[in-house]
């Protein structure tokens, strides 16, 4: 895919390979942790990649002003994009804000940003651990 590319997805698209690849970090983090017990890390990584973590995560970085002009458009276009699906264990509002999350993390990942993709990922990370304590 050509660079400019991946600026012309759509928010499904984006939040598709953002789901997968938070999905990747999220068991490398409890792995480095030292977790091993495959229960125990389905569990542990459930409360990190579910809906209410992402769009929590996404709220915090919206009221707090830490994203750009240009990554909150992307997260605008993940939260509006009609999934043509209902949401299984969250609210619509909750859902959306969380394939906003997705989607944001699948653009930073396509532009090859590793130092603001590991920044976001890793904040999303810490607000998941800061509420759960």
């Amino acid at each position: 895919m050509q660079s400019s590319q991946y600026k012309q997805l759509n928010g499904l698209t984006l939040a598709y390979i953002g789901d997968a690849v938070y999905e990747l970090h999220v068991r490398s983090f409890l792995v480095h942790k030292g977790m091993a017990k495959p229960n125990e890390l389905h569990k542990a990584a459930t409360s990190y990649v579910s809906a209410k973590a992402q769009a929590s995560a996404l709220h915090y970085w919206l009221e707090n002003e830490q994203l750009t002009e240009e990554e909150e458009a992307i997260v605008r276009r993940g939260r509006n994009a009609k999934s043509g699906s209902l949401p299984k264990n969250t609210d619509v509002q909750t859902y959306r804000y969380s394939t906003g999350f997705e989607a944001l993390i699948g653009y930073v990942h396509l532009a090859c940003d590793k130092t603001r993709l590991e920044q976001l990922m890793n904040e999303a990370i810490a607000r998941t651990d800061e509420e759960e304590s």
